[in-house]
């Protein structure tokens, strides 16, 4: 280790402490042994910290020249230097803070080099020192990615660019990430299509670039079976920005895109809270959609500022917020091998180096509160019950006829013309359903644990 693993030496390992705790350092809710529905928070949640926002991002802005955060690890020096010394404050903060799992891009842990081959080498440098310090803490990789948008060469998309070398370029690179994730045990790994879209249709061929994105996920799963990486692969949707529109636009778009290319059994989705709502969409409708078709794949928890119209990659602080999106999980079985990762960031003005922490914690914490109400509407059954009984007609003989074809539209006209069929109408109950999540929310904490 480096000298800059003291950078966070002032900050002790952050425990529980409890909910009554006064240590502004604790977690108050997060208790990672704590039993849940048979497995712990920890299992449950599968926290990671991302590289990105953590350690790369500098505080800029398009309004300021200058970072406002000023790590010395960002300061002007050897790059490969700059990158051993991240990864070394990253680690520690790993360690300090108890999460199981980071995830990073392959531009976020190496520089790129003069040519191909010489970015392949610094990759695998950087890569040999994070393996070295996964084996000495045992914090794992959730997933890995390649940055197809960051470059000018991608100014015009990776797998949907004009230009055939630019596909091969994205290619190479997330073959080489691939097998880098591979061989770091990472549990995922993910295709962000940042600029898979376009800024006007006066220059794009529509029907041109889906088939070209359909190719390259195909390429990319061939790969991964060819290495035998068993992981998932997941694609994060999200409707605009930095293109006025993103071909992965929400997850119903991308479960079209995939079931219309014979790709729906190679991918689930990375669903994160902030793009769900730059959709149009609640991050529960996103959830439960992913739920609903099988292919919720590991989400990205923050959350946007709803006065501003862009991503703001803030970090969740809401229980009302996540309780839902987490019953949809629960019901479904778990996140495994997903997880919850923080694609979220410090605001500017917070440079103090403990603010990260204050930042996760606080993360942690809401996240665990939501877990434990969704967890308390799982256990009384109430919310699913009053759902199903809403579609119990569907189990009986008509809905059985209608759905297996026993009845065709003639013979359904002529019991409603007979009188047979004479529907009256059912509340939807959506205010006790509401009510009855609040008091869930509300009860969490009162056994005096969190």
């Amino acid at each position: 280790m480096t000298a800059a693993a003291s950078y966070f030496a002032e900050v002790p390992p952050i425990r529980f402490a409890g909910p009554d705790s006064t240590e502004p350092l604790a977690f108050r809710h997060y208790d990672k042994d704590r039993v849940v529905l048979g497995k712990s928070m920890a299992d449950h949640l599968r926290f990671a910290v991302c590289y990105w926002h953590t350690f790369v991002w500098n505080g800029f802005d398009p309004f300021g020249y200058d970072g406002t955060f000023q790590r010395p690890w960002q300061a002007p020096g050897d790059a490969m230097a700059q990158a051993r010394a991240k990864a070394d404050v990253a680690f520690d903060f790993f360690t300090r803070l108890g999460v199981p799992y980071f995830t990073f891009h392959d531009r976020d842990v190496a520089p790129e080099g003069k040519t191909p081959r010489e970015t392949q080498k610094l990759l695998a440098a950087a890569l040999e020192h994070i393996q070295g310090h996964m084996a000495r803490t045992g914090i794992k990789l959730l997933w890995g990615t390649a940055n197809l948008f960051s470059h000018r060469r991608y100014m015009s998309g990776a797998a949907t660019n004009p230009d055939p070398q630019i596909f091969a370029f994205a290619a190479a690179q997330v073959k080489e990430m691939l097998d880098a994730t591979h061989r770091l045990g990472g549990e995922n790994y993910v295709l962000w299509g940042g600029r898979e879209g376009y800024d006007t249709l006066l220059n794009t061929d529509l029907k041109r670039e889906g088939a070209q994105l359909a190719r390259f996920l195909h390429l990319v799963a061939e790969h991964k079976h060819k290495i035998g990486f068993t992981g998932q692969l997941l694609i994060e949707p999200k409707p605009m920005e930095p293109t006025k529109h993103q071909y992965d636009y929400d997850s119903a778009t991308v479960y079209g895109f995939l079931v219309r290319n014979g790709l729906e059994g190679e991918y689930a989705v990375n669903v994160e809270a902030n793009h769900a709502t730059l959709a149009g969409h609640s991050f529960h409708h996103e959830v439960a959609f992913a739920t609903a078709n099988g292919f919720l794949g590991s989400i990205d928890a923050n959350r946007g500022d709803p006065q501003n119209g862009w991503d703001t990659d803030q970090f969740p602080n809401s229980v009302e917020d996540l309780t839902m999106p987490m019953y949809e999980i629960l019901r479904s079985g778990g996140i495994a091998p997903g997880g919850f990762n923080f694609d979220a960031k410090l605001r500017r003005q917070s440079t103090d180096r403990t603010d990260l922490f204050h930042a996760h914690i606080g993360a942690l914490d809401t996240l665990a509160q939501a877990l434990l109400a969704a967890a308390a509407l799982i256990e009384d059954g109430e919310l699913a019950g009053l759902r199903d009984r809403r579609y119990a007609g569907w189990d009986g003989k008509l809905g059985a006829a209608i759905l297996d074809g026993s009845l065709g539209l003639a013979d359904l006209e002529a019991r409603v013309a007979s009188g047979e069929i004479d529907p009256a109408p059912v509340t939807g109950a959506q205010e006790r359903l509401e009510n009855l999540v609040n008091q869930r929310i509300w009860s969490v904490g009162r056994d005096g644990r969190g």
